[in-house]
């Protein structure tokens, strides 16, 4: 299964951190709209994601609710018609959550840089070091501790689990 290791930090300015981003990446800004439907998954985390053109991806991951870099494992299959695959998905496990984001992504090599504005809760920045079939964990996250100080971020801005648990927990909170 593939993984990669990954941190999520709160962050000010998109455009601030985009502007660090294209001075040590190798491509981007692309951006990138998405909307994400969160299933009821018992080990792990569901999500069907639906990109403004139409097409989407089903998305299985397991990682650990903490701050700071993870190592998640995590699977993808594309499909040509999600809005069916989400009315079967809810149907069979229940709605979890729903996560609306614009999306800028830079690439550092092997390393996805995403600087997001998600609906209701602000801005973020995620780093996700794609690792080899292979390699240790410790190398991804090295890298990942390296992108974090060239880009400026500090460990208190890291945040722990998915945008979807930031969200339940916001509206708890209202």
């Amino acid at each position: 299964m593939p993984r990669n290791i990954e941190i999520k930090a709160r962050i000010d300015s998109i455009e601030a951190l985009a502007a660090i981003a294209a001075t040590i990446t190798s491509d981007g800004p692309h951006h990138i709209g998405q909307d994400d439907t969160f299933f009821t998954c018992p080990a792990g985390r569901l999500k069907l994601r639906v990109y403004a053109d139409g097409h989407g991806d089903l998305i299985y991951y397991r990682r650990a609710d903490m701050s700071g870099p993870k190592e998640s494992f995590y699977q993808i299959s594309s499909t040509p018609e999600p809005d069916t695959l989400r009315e079967c998905l809810t149907l069979a496990y229940g709605h979890a959550g729903r996560v609306q984001k614009q999306r800028t992504l830079f690439m550092a090599g092997r390393t996805r840089i995403h600087l997001d504005r998600v609906a209701g809760l602000g801005n973020f920045m995620e780093l996700e070091v794609v690792l080899e079939e292979n390699e240790t964990s410790e190398a991804g996250m090295r890298e990942a501790h390296d992108l974090m100080a060239r880009l400026g971020i500090q460990e208190a801005q890291l945040v722990e689990g998915a945008y979807v648990d930031l969200l339940s927990a916001a509206a708890l909170n209202q």
